[in-house]
C-alpha cells in the first residue's frame, strides 16, 4: 500500500456514564467510514483508523482528517458522505463540521 492521499481517524474511545469528560462512543461512525471506503473502493487512496481520545470529548463524536489536521466535532453516519465527496475527493474541509471556536486551538 502506498502513502494515503488523507487519513482519517475516528474516535472510539468510551467511558462510563456520566464520566465528566463524555464520551465520543464512535464504533458505528467507524463501522460507517468502513462501509463507505468499501462501497467507494477508497482503499489505499485514502486512511482510516480508530483512534482513543482526540481531546475535545464535548463537543464528540469527532473526527480528524490528516494531513491537514482538521477535526470535525459532533460527526453523525448521515455526514459521512459530504466528509468524503467534499474533504476526501474534493479538498475541501467541511466548515459545518468545524468544533466551536477555541475548541481545537483556534481562538474565539
Amino acid at each position: 500500500m502506498g502513502k494515503p492521499q488523507r487519513h482519517v481517524f475516528v474516535c472510539v474511545q468510551t467511558r462510563p456514564p456520566g464520566h465528566p469528560r463524555g464520551s465520543c462512543s464512535g464504533t458505528a461512525l467507524l463501522q460507517g467510514f468502513q462501509q463507505a471506503f468499501e462501497q467507494r473502493e477508497l482503499w489505499g487512496r485514502f486512511g482510516l483508523t480508530q483512534s482513543g481520545c482526540l481531546g475535545p470529548c464535548e463537543t464528540g463524536p469527532n473526527v480528524l482528517v490528516y494531513p491537514e489536521g482538521v477535526l470535525y466535532s459532533g460527526v453523525t453516519l448521515e455526514d459521512i458522505p459530504e466528509i468524503i465527496e467534499g474533504h476526501l475527493l474534493g479538498g475541501v474541509p467541511v466548515a459545518r463540521l468545524y468544533p466551536p471556536p477555541g475548541v481545537w486551538g483556534e481562538e474565539a
